[in-house]
């Protein structure tokens, strides 16, 4: 039986109440199959990250559920939610929220320690290697370019091989050409990892790298269809 990876019901998000109650997320279903890349676009407050932050359970919907893996994250505990995300779950965000006192080593495999795990010496030398930071391993955020730290935070994202992996603007600081590489970059390891990819992007450029788009406004989701190849 086909599964699909990420399932979205009936999300809503509502704040406030009343006369003055602003609806983030009407409504909104989809699914995404496992391995597929999927962007996320629409203008600014449309509530496209509003619905990231849902799927990756940083915030609560007023209503509706997601599932991840099969597993329903709203039904779990605040314990087994902060587990189940970070095993489940990879982000990359615009800013690259890299720790400043750690090296790029350190930033990639501080998830794992997080999680009291020992850090896989073989994926983590493939990681650099295909991240392209193997030279770069023992310097600190503040020595590297934007790109570089763009790197290591998918590095990040990447070293507790989640089957799921939310990019919020993953290129919003960074120039053209490190954007189409940090792209490629996260196209080719979902596709030798076999993660699903959900990206939200202002990029019309980018979103067409993505299987398929679909694209918010006004809190609600409309499919826009696979992307020509």
């Amino acid at each position: 039986m086909h599964m699909d990876l990420l399932e979205v019901s009936n999300i809503s998000k509502t704040y406030g109440s009343g006369e003055t109650a602003v609806h983030a997320l009407r409504k909104v279903s989809f699914s995404v199959s496992k391995g597929e890349y999927v962007a996320i676009v629409g203008e600014s407050g449309s509530g496209k990250s509003t619905l990231l932050n849902m799927i990756g359970a940083l915030d609560t919907p007023t209503a509706g559920k997601v599932t991840v893996t099969g597993k329903e994250i709203f039904s779990m505990n605040d314990r087994e939610l902060t587990i189940f995300r970070r095993r489940n779950i990879g982000f990359v965000f615009q800013a690259f929220n890299l720790i400043p006192e750690l090296t790029v080593e350190q930033n990639i495999i501080f998830p794992v320690l997080l999680d009291y795990q020992k850090p896989n010496k073989k994926y983590l030398e493939e990681l650099l290697s295909v991240l392209n930071l193997k030279e770069r391993r023992n310097h600190l955020p503040s020595q590297l370019s934007g790109g570089q730290q763009q790197r290591v935070a998918i590095g990040r994202a990447l070293i507790t091989r989640p089957s799921l992996i939310l990019a919020d603007e993953p290129t919003g600081n960074l120039d053209t050409q490190n954007s189409s590489e940090v792209i490629a970059l996260l196209k080719e390891a979902s596709r030798i990892y076999e993660q699903t990819i959900v990206m939200i992007t202002h990029s019309p450029g980018i979103a067409q790298t993505a299987d398929r788009v679909l694209k918010v406004s006004d809190g609600i989701l409309t499919d826009l269809g696979r992307c020509a190849e």
